[in-house]
């Protein structure tokens, strides 16, 4: 019986996902959870996550107030600030932090915020002189109040709109009036009602401004502004301020000079104040540049070792009334050393030239000079891409199995493009393409399998950094040179020397046979009703034998073997049995054995014969019978006969025996008494197998 038994072992390359995990998030509110109205009030929201080493991670912080979002910050950082500057009423809440990371997210306790107390309303009104039955526009705000608040005029309520409200207020009768303001928010009972405004009169105090030459000018030209109050009270006081930076204060009013510079366009602002009342004016100053900051290019984008660069330092535009383009000059520095006094630069590429550069425009004019810079263009050399190898990942390829071709340059600057090919019929297939753009990094392709030592040679792979460049090309015969192809063993064969039957004491040797895989082989024997292996052999051949020198009979059984190598695919061999005969001496002393009874047996049978005349003459009819005797059956049969012939034991359970004619019987003289019986003698037909009498 021939038992096939196929082992096939499937190689898996699995790409583990990066793990991370989400450990806590806490949400702080700082200074306080219960704080003032105006007090700035931070949330702090903080995440612990557990990653592996080589993840980026970046986290996504979601403040929510009542479960809706109010602000989002995407960041590497694991903590991130919500501030309320300053803090009102309205955010007033329960708030709650969700970060998410990649595709996992997490929330942090609910913490409630308390902001007590309101902002102070400010009034406004249209007018500030009025006559009997004149109507003004009152507008009470609270600017910095959010959501919808309710406002009061003279315990008039008007409805929600915002942080700020306006009325018509008819004051009928003459004389000074002062007037103010107060509000609630609807939504928040417990915050109360606001203070009262600051009480405002009906005092004039508008101020005016102007800028002389004119609101729009050109750098380095002089600017006066003037900004004063007509006919105001003794105790006004004027402030010029830009940005929130006071340039000037007086009494009454000011003159400000000062030189353009780029820059200094904006919103300059004359504000009157008197006590509590002020008044605002606006003017918006344009600064036009006599020049454009300088532009500093460079050509290739690309640069790299070997080829020529170029570096322009221009400007866009200029004030062609002001000044002409031959009166700027132009300058290039490489780490603040001069290397150009022209708007060009031009020079081979080197890392020599590696650095920070930058460009400097000037102008001279009567009264000023003008020198504007660029911010710092950094260069840095490239190097070209240099041949690429194509290798096997571990060196070695089992025929049928997936495995890994990497494709890799020694120099060349990031990022590079490999790509990787296969021939096929004379034309070359693109299979996959890799971006190579930190270091570290490969470019790795995923083969499913090959299925010939030849297939190997038709892979192939390029390598470029610069569009405008061709790529580089690897080797074409390099795998098949430096990749170790492992072809896995065929189904082996077991075959016995010498065949048959086998007889004990001889040699048996069992030859295992592989016809075909790649060496070295390993070869293991095996017996049927034995544990364990009977031998095993790493052979740089396809066959391996073992032997057996000495057989005996438990060496019988049936046999097979089993063949490995570095494919790790074990295969078995068809099962061959074995039978043991006796030694030949054995067989030759049992065949004289049998020799010899027969010959004495005959011999007995010879003697009796020539006794029985003399018996014959005592008597005519001879009978033995003795009480004391056995008689039992003394013949071989045919098949036992031939046995003997054949070298088989031949046995006989005959204890006494008894000779017989063909007409008369034998008798033993033992016993007393003597008895004659007349036997009747057949034909012995061998074909049945019956008895040859003795």
């Amino acid at each position: 019986m021939c038992v096939c038994v196929c082992v096939c072992v499937f190689v898996c390359v699995t790409f583990w996902p990066k793990a991370y995990t989400i450990n806590t998030v806490g949400l702080r509110i700082l200074p306080n959870k219960t704080v003032e109205s105006g007090t700035l009030v931070g949330l702090s929201c903080e995440v612990s996550v557990s990653h592996d080493p080589s993840l980026q991670l970046t986290h996504i912080f979601q403040f929510l107030r009542y479960d809706v979002p109010v602000h989002s910050v995407n960041t590497t950082d694991t903590k991130a600030l919500y501030k309320l500057s300053p803090a009102r009423a309205a955010d007033s809440g329960t708030y709650e932090c969700k970060v998410t990371v990649m595709e996992k997210s997490r929330t942090s306790d609910q913490q409630k915020l308390t902001v007590t107390g309101l902002q102070t309303p400010v009034l406004q009104l249209s007018k500030t002189v009025l006559y009997e039955r004149e109507e003004l526009i009152g507008t009470c705000s609270a600017p910095e109040e959010k959501g919808a608040l309710t406002f009061y005029f003279y315990e008039e309520q008007v409805g929600p709109s915002g942080n700020s409200s306006e009325t018509r207020l008819d004051l009928r009768l003459p004389g000074d009036r002062l007037l103010y303001c107060n509000y609630e928010i609807p939504t928040l009972s417990e915050a109360g009602r606001s203070m009262d405004s600051k009480q405002d009169s009906t005092l004039h105090i508008s101020p005016i401004m102007n800028v002389l030459p004119s609101t729009t000018v050109y750098e380095g030209d002089i600017i006066e502004v003037v900004c004063k109050v007509v006919s105001p009270p003794a105790s006004v006081e004027v402030y010029l301020t830009k940005d929130n930076t006071i340039l000037q204060k007086a009494n009454i009013g000011l003159s400000h000079r000062y030189t353009a510079k780029a820059g200094d366009s904006g919103e300059l602002v004359c504000k009157a104040e008197l006590g509590s009342m002020q008044k605002e004016t606006y003017k918006t100053v344009t600064i036009k540049d006599l020049f454009s900051k300088p532009l500093l290019t460079v050509e290739p984008r690309d640069i790299f070792e070997g080829e020529r660069f170029k570096l322009t330092c221009s400007v866009s535009s200029y004030a062609a009334q002001r000044i002409d383009r031959e009166t700027i000059q132009f300058s290039i520095y490489r780490d603040d050393i001069l290397l150009s006094k022209s708007h060009t630069y031009s020079a081979v590429a080197h890392s020599s030239q590696n650095g920070n550069y930058t460009c400097k425009a000037s102008v001279t004019t009567q009264n000023n000079d003008f020198v504007k810079k660029i911010a710092t263009l950094v260069v840095k050399t490239k190097v070209p891409v240099s041949q690429p190898t194509l290798s096997v990942v571990g060196g070695t390829v089992v025929l049928g199995k997936p495995f890994l071709l990497k494709c890799h340059s020694e120099n060349g600057s990031l990022p590079i493009t490999y790509s990787l090919y296969a021939s096929k019929q004379k034309q070359h297939l693109q299979l996959d393409v890799k971006e190579v753009r930190k270091p570290g990094d490969q470019a790795v392709f995923n083969i499913s399998g090959i299925q010939s030592r030849l297939d190997i040679s038709k892979f192939f792979c390029k390598a470029n950094n610069n569009q405008f460049k061709p790529e580089m090309r690897s080797s074409e015969d390099q795998l098949q040179h430096t990749a170790k192809i492992i072809e896995p063993v065929l189904k082996p064969m077991l075959t016995t020397h010498p065949t048959g039957d086998v007889s004990e004491g001889n040699r048996l040797t069992l030859v295992c046979l592989v016809k075909g895989g790649s060496p070295p082989i390993n070869f293991t024997w095996y017996h049927s009703k034995r544990e364990g292996a009977l031998d095993s052999q790493t052979s740089p051949n396809d066959r391996a034998s073992y032997t057996i020198p000495d057989v005996t009979g438990e060496h019988g059984g049936e046999y097979y073997c089993m063949s490995n190598n570095q494919a790790n695919e074990i295969k078995r061999s068809n099962t061959v049995t074995v039978g043991v005969k006796l030694a030949g001496w054995k067989q030759g002393l049992i065949a004289l054995f049998c020799i010899l009874l027969i010959g004495a047996l005959v011999l007995v049978f010879v003697i009796k014969k020539g006794l029985l005349p003399f018996k014959r003459n005592k008597t005519s009819e001879l009978s033995v019978k003795s009480a004391s005797t056995k008689v039992e059956r003394l013949s071989l049969t045919q098949a036992e006969v031939n046995e003997a012939a054949n070298g088989k034991v031949c046995y006989t359970d005959t204890e006494s025996f008894i000779m017989s004619d063909d007409q008369n019987s034998v008798a033993s003289p033992e016993g007393p008494e003597t008895q004659y019986t007349e036997v009747q003698t057949k034909q012995v037909d061998p074909s049945r197998g019956e008895t040859v009498p003795l």
